[in-house]
C-alpha cells in the first residue's frame, strides 16, 4: 500500500504510469539528509491529538509528527555513523522587517513563542551538522543549501521533515531543478492534513524524487559504500 491509495483514484494512477511518470531515479553514491523545520513548534513538546497539540503551538502538526520524528532519529543515526552530512533547514524567528507575505497568510507564525523554534531533542544537531536558517518554504531560497552541497559533492538528498505540502515539497521540487536524485521517506515527513500529505507524497513521486518507506531508505542506502565528509 502507497500512502496515497485510497485517496488518488486508481484509474489516475493508472493515467501516470501510462503516460510513463513515476520512473525510479535511485541513489548516487554521496547522500545528504535535509532535516526540515522540525522543531517543536511544528510537533508540539510532546505527542498529542491535533486540537490539543494546538492549544501549546497552533503551528504543530499533532502527533502525526512523532512518527516521523522516530523514523528521522534513524536515518540521522545510520547517517553519523557512515560520516554522511546532515543539514538542518529551519524557520527562523522573523523580525518585523521581513515577516512578508506569511505574516498575512498565515499570522501564527508570527507568535509563536521561543520554545517552538528549538529543534526536537530526538533529532538535534550535534557537532559538524549544517545549521540554516531561512526564510522561505524552499530550504534553497535565499539560504547557501546549494554551495554546502557542491562542497560537500553530494549527488542525493534524504528529505526529511515538514510539511509534507509545504517546505518539503518546495525544497524537493528545487532540489530537483538543480539535478540532485531525491528521495522522500514517506513516514519521515508530516503534515497536518493526511489527505495533503498523501496527494503531494503521490505529485512528488509521480515527477520529482524517489517515494519509500524509511526502512526501504535504510535499506538502500546500507547498501551504499561508507565515506567520509570532505
Amino acid at each position: 500500500m502507497k500512502p496515497w491509495d485510497g485517496i488518488i483514484p486508481e484509474q489516475e494512477q493508472r493515467n501516470y504510469r501510462a503516460a510513463g511518470f513515476g520512473q525510479k531515479g535511485g541513489l548516487g553514491e554521496r547522500p545528504a539528509l535535509l532535516v526540515i523545520d522540525v522543531q517543536y513548534r511544528t510537533t508540539g513538546t510532546k505527542p498529542m491529538p491535533f486540537d490539543e497539540a494546538i492549544k501549546e503551538f497552533p503551528t504543530s502538526c499533532g502527533e502525526t509528527a512523532w512518527g516521523a520524528v522516530g523514523n528521522i532519529a534513524r536515518l540521522a543515526s545510520l547517517f553519523r555513523a557512515r560520516g554522511w552530512p546532515i543539514l538542518y533547514p529551519h524557520v527562523a524567528r522573523k523580525e518585523g522587517f521581513d515577516t512578508g507575505r506569511l505574516a498575512a497568510k498565515v499570522p501564527a507564525l508570527m507568535t509563536v513563542a521561543a520554545k517552538g523554534y528549538e529543534f526536537v531533542a530526538e533529532i538535534a544537531p550535534v557537532a559538524g551538522d549544517v545549521l540554516l536558517p531561512k526564510k522561505h518554504p524552499s530550504a534553497f531560497f535565499g539560504t547557501p543549501l546549494a554551495s554546502y552541497l557542491i562542497d560537500l559533492r553530494a549527488d542525493t538528498l534524504i528529505v526529511t521533515g515538514c510539511t509534507t505540502s509545504g517546505c518539503v515539497r518546495g525544497s524537493v521540487v528545487d532540489a530537483f531543478a538543480y539535478n540532485f536524485r531525491v528521495v522522500v521517506p514517506s513516514d519521515a515527513v508530516y503534515d497536518r492534513s493526511t489527505v495533503s500529505h498523501a496527494v503531494n507524497l503521490f505529485d512528488m513521486s509521480e515527477k520529482y524524487a524517489d517515494v519509500m518507506t524509511t526502512d526501504e531508505c535504510i535499506a538502500a542506502l546500507s547498501a551504499l559504500p561508507a565515506t567520509r565528509k570532505p
